[in-house]
């Protein structure tokens, strides 16, 4: 018997069928087996296609106009796995999610009914986007609950699709599955079900088809999501948590249909009363509305003041707009007078002893931007650093240190005047490049993922960018630092223009040639870790696809699979700000510590005896220290399709890899981690991505940059095998 059955269902809307088995017959299934119930000739003959034999994909015929519950019962009649995924043919399942469910219902005990799982969302013009469910079931964790323990569970995005059903428990309830409103199903599958558990990883793709292309939406399918409604909240009789949560979805998902509109007036009347009956006799006992104009908008359905509300609509949306035609006079006020600044000053000549540093959006001194403003103050003592850092974060300045606020006035005189501009990221469109001012670009990382214009084929990535204004900005750069040849390769294609490449290795990785015993040990005392104690830090990256950070690992058991002996550094990416909220409540006795607002994190690499990561760039910079690296990739196949790779990392791993959980607690509870074949393996990546780094990449910069030397005035890069790193934890604590 096969643990897992997916079934996919439907007609080949669009042609998307097609591409879903496609991406499934590029992965083979491990341990679940695939039957395609094909409604209409298209979709038989697609599904035909990919089973010649008969054997990969079990093909269930239906005709033309079958509907989507009977197509997923034929489906699941002819399903032997224990786990039912059921899969609409517009839909998607992102390259590799069918092994990770499988692995993940495998462990389940008997007596969890629901696997639920996080997804993507596309439109016919975008692909890829991140859920809003990540964070709920990321706090809900992995262990299975009862959903009235966990009602919030029901604000999840109702897909069926994002349901993994344990085949006993659907049987069980078949009739309440059979129907093509998707949502009823999708919130009746948690009413009905004894436990649920979570999977917080992207294991699932909705696809939202055009409007324009789908038949009108009747009255009555209007008519239908009161009655949606009415009926679940039937089943949540006695059950207070429960019924409380689905009224505010309800009441919610009423008022958003009622405000988008698209409906005739005299529908509009009819939803409207039938949503104020359904909020009047369904409201829970001592139920508060919410505050502001929510509440508002609460109170109005509730009493069936249609006109009223009609009225409160118009009136809202007139305040926005007067509201909005203010702030944008403001805005137009305030631009012209900086405008107005920066021209001025911009009539002043280029100081050549004034430099502007910058690093990851004004956050502070760090980066490689720190480790050049170091050094230069050693070398060139008579040119003057000025940082740019925002106001919330100018208290954290080291003392002494001289920096402005963006947008100030003397922000762009600074902007205007300085000789040298350096930045991990870029500075604003508005910065004018002077021919008399240096800008050097020194980026923060080695590149896994696509970056600049090669993120124009993955629209997850490209959110918001606007690539013509990106190109501006790259034509401002004089200098570009590398790391190694690989990166100076990718930067040509992805950021195209006539900058100098510096070939001279990150500044910002000097420090892992120059800090000494003394330096670990004094790190490793601010955190709180042990002589003796090994160490681990998890440096995951961010994903696209995801609305939030959520932690792929089960910390805690984790931690207490490792022992009293490891300590747990945990650091969620600096995207997420002080969002890793998450890890909460699990610092506990010392094992697990959130280290994701500690800086820098060269300290944290330092203090560390083996790093766990992801597709994270730190990952390149740790080789430096020669110490063991563990890839933990279990979303790899997503990752690589909605964001795109330069190279595959399964193939040159800078260590062991690990694809689920129980692989990587193998890894780090045996010697795997730190054996000879993880050592040859790190050497062979640290000849290619550490090929510039040697301790002194940052008295190259300056004094080309700065100082303007010739390259063969430079201190020699060393090959690898002639530099010494700083010494391990356990060396430096021994």
């Amino acid at each position: 018997m096969a643990e897992l059955s997916i079934v996919v269902h439907g007609p080949n809307v669009q042609g998307h069928l097609t591409e879903l088995l496609d991406s499934l017959a590029a992965h083979p299934l491990a341990d679940a087996e695939l039957i395609v119930a094909a409604v209409g000739d298209w979709a038989r003959e697609t599904a035909e296609r990919h089973a010649p034999d008969g054997g990969a994909v079990d093909v269930v015929p239906l005709p033309d106009g079958t509907g989507d519950a009977a197509a997923r019962a034929a489906g699941a009649a002819r399903a032997s796995g224990r786990w039912l995924h059921f899969v609409h043919a517009k839909d998607g399942l992102p390259a590799g999610t069918p092994r990770t469910v499988a692995e993940r219902v495998a462990e389940l005990p008997g007596e969890v009914d629901v696997l639920l799982l996080d997804h993507l969302r596309s439109t016919w013009h975008t692909s890829g986007l991140p859920s809003p469910d990540g964070p709920l079931l990321a706090r809900a964790g992995r262990a299975d609950v009862a959903l009235d323990d966990c009602a919030p569970l029901l604000r999840l995005t109702p897909l069926l699709g994002t349901r993994v059903l344990r085949a006993e428990f659907y049987r069980e309830h078949e009739q309440q599955f059979a129907t093509d409103d998707e949502p009823y199903a999708a919130l009746a599958a948690l009413l009905l079900a004894g436990r649920v558990a979570c999977l917080p990883h992207v294991a699932y793709e909705d696809r939202r088809l055009r409007p324009a292309s789908l038949p009108p939406v009747t009255p009555e399918q209007r008519y239908g999501l009161v009655a949606r409604y009415e009926s679940l909240l039937d089943l949540t009789r006695d059950r207070r948590a429960a019924h409380a949560v689905l009224y505010d979805v309800m009441v919610r998902d009423c008022l958003r249909t009622f405000a988008r509109g698209g409906m005739a007036e005299d529908v509009a009347r009819e939803f409207f009363r039938r949503a104020s009956l359904a909020a009047v006799r369904r409201r829970p006992e001592n139920h508060r509305r919410p505050g502001g104009l929510e509440g508002v908008r609460h109170s109005l359905l509730e009493e069936g003041a249609y006109a009223k509300y009609r009225a409160f609509q118009k009136v809202n949306r007139t305040r926005r707009t007067a509201r909005s035609a203010v702030r944008t006079r403001k805005r137009q006020v305030g631009a012209r007078l900086r405008d107005h600044q920066y021209r001025r000053a911009l009539g002043r000549p280029v100081d050549p002893g004034l430099a502007v540093f910058a690093a990851y959006w004004n956050r502070g001194v760090a980066c490689n931007p720190a480790a050049i403003a170091a050094k230069l103050a050693e070398l060139a003592p008579q040119i003057h650093p000025v940082w740019v850092v925002t106001a919330e974060n100018a208290a954290l300045l080291p003392p002494g240190t001289d920096h402005v606020v963006p947008g100030s006035r003397r922000y762009w005189e600074v902007l205007a005047t300085a000789g040298y501009l350096v930045n991990n990221v870029n500075f604003p469109n508005a910065v004018v490049k002077r021919p008399d001012a240096i800008h050097l670009q020194t980026h923060h990382g080695t590149p896994l993922k696509r970056m600049g214009l090669d993120q124009m084929a993955f629209p997850a990535a490209a959110q918001g960018l606007d690539f013509k204004a990106l190109l501006e900005r790259i034509d401002k750069w004089d200098y570009s630092v590398s790391a190694n040849s690989h990166t100076t390769r990718m930067w040509e294609r992805a950021y195209p223009s006539r900058y100098v490449s510096l070939d001279h290795g990150y500044p910002r990785n000097d420090v892992y040639y120059t800090a000494g015993a003394a330096e670990i040990r004094a790190v490793r005392d601010r955190l709180g870790i042990a002589p003796g104690r090994r160490a681990v830090l998890y440096a995951p990256t961010h994903r696209d696809y995801e609305a939030g950070w959520t932690p792929r690992l089960d910390l805690a058991a984790l931690a207490d699979r490792l022992g009293e002996d490891t300590v747990l550094l945990v650091r969620g990416h600096y995207f997420y700000g002080g969002a890793a909220s998450p890890l909460t409540n699990l610092r506990r006795t010392g094992r697990i510590i959130d280290v994701s607002s500690y800086d820098p994190v060269e300290d944290l690499c330092l203090a560390a005896d083996v790093l766990v990561t992801d597709y994270s760039s730190i990952m390149f910079d740790y080789a430096n220290l020669d110490r063991p690296i563990v890839v933990y990739a279990d979303d790899w196949e997503t990752y690589r399709t909605t964001r795109g790779v330069y190279f595959d990392l399964m193939a040159e791993a800078p260590g062991p890899v690990a694809r689920t959980q129980h692989e990587l607690t193998d890894i780090l509870t045996g010697d795997a981690w730190r054996d000879e074949n993880a050592a040859k393996t790190r050497a062979v990546f640290r000849r290619r991505f550490c090929e510039y780094d040697d301790g002194r990449a940052a008295e190259r910069v300056v004094r080309r940059v700065f100082l303007g030397q010739d390259e063969r005035e430079l201190p020699p890069v060393l090959p690898v095998e002639e530099r010494t790193p700083a010494p391990s934890p356990q060396e430096a604590t021994s």
